[in-house]
């Protein structure tokens, strides 16, 4: 079952692959005026810090809005774009060196993709500023318990690689709503990570998870960017090669930390993107009040 998975994930590189190199050739003669240094050290730096679980978008949406390497109205799409590769990367590897049940991954993998079609329309409609507020205080709760555990105040720190029964069915339904707010652009990494750890996994065992529930919805996504025209060419590309390579030397970093290193990893992960979802829900709440008074 482990293998079908990661030969699904080859076939969707090889295709995907295929039509950005086309699109790219296609129009070679018109490609943008960005700088491709620039760019492929944005897409280095944040596909590193990404199979760390940090997240690529909200670093990479910054570094290109501050170097001015990207027009806003292509963004979305070039972000896409650009990480599609280094995450179906990212998933073919972990997926290889990280033990998982195989139910347990499945349909996680499975829930998540069903999350992001079947429950986008839903998602969509929630004040997304009560879901960050949501998402940031349960993730500063995990960090607790994880502390608390780290520090030997209360049991904690799981090892297993599989559920059964009620945590799976629990996992399965929490991550097809995780993969419903990544429409709306909440990460599904550090909550992935969150509810790995408080199921009572081994929190390697997140980052097959995580990578391949991304690795599964990238793609088809990236395509219909690629198939309007709607990204930055030359600003993908530039990013994508470098933050391939980006993650194979992550990939070892991540792979050779003992599990009390990987713990105190995940819980300062999970710190900074709950910090983030508090930021983006005040940053809604100010963009709301100046509409209000316009």
């Amino acid at each position: 079952m482990i293998t079908a998975v990661w030969i699904t994930l080859v076939v969707l590189s090889v295709l995907f692959v295929y039509v950005l190199t086309r699109d790219i050739i296609k129009n070679r003669k018109v490609l943008e005026n960005v700088s491709a240094v620039k760019t492929a050290l944005i897409g280095f730096v944040v596909n590193f810090f990404d199979v760390l679980g940090i997240g690529a978008f909200a670093p990479q949406t910054a570094l290109l809005k501050f170097t001015q390497q990207t027009k806003d109205q292509v963004l979305p799409g070039t972000l896409n774009v650009a990480n599609t590769i280094p995450v179906l990367i990212q998933a073919l590897i972990f997926i290889q060196i990280v033990e998982v049940e195989p139910i347990t991954l499945i349909t996680m993998l499975l829930s998540a993709a069903g999350g992001a079609v079947l429950g986008a329309g839903i998602v969509s409609r929630l004040p997304v500023r009560k879901i960050q507020l949501t998402m940031g205080v349960a993730l500063l709760v995990t960090a607790f318990f994880m502390l608390a555990g780290q520090m030997n105040w209360i049991p904690g720190g799981g090892s297993a690689i599989g559920l059964t029964g009620w945590r799976l069915g629990l996992a399965v339904g929490v991550n097809f709503l995780l993969g419903a707010l990544m429409t709306v652009g909440i990460g599904l990494y550090a909550p992935c990570m969150a509810l790995v750890y408080a199921l009572g996994l081994s929190p390697l065992v997140a980052f097959p998870i995580m990578m391949g529930s991304c690795a599964f919805l990238m793609p088809p996504a990236s395509a219909r960017f690629i198939k309007a025209g709607a990204y930055n060419r030359k600003a993908a590309i530039s990013m994508a090669i470098p933050g391939a390579i980006a993650v194979f030397i992550a990939a070892l970093l991540v792979k050779s930390l003992p599990l009390d290193a990987l713990r105190w990893v995940v819980m300062v992960v999970i710190v900074y993107t709950a910090i983030v979802m508090f930021r983006s829900a005040q940053y809604q709440k100010s963009a709301k009040v100046l509409e209000n008074a316009n």
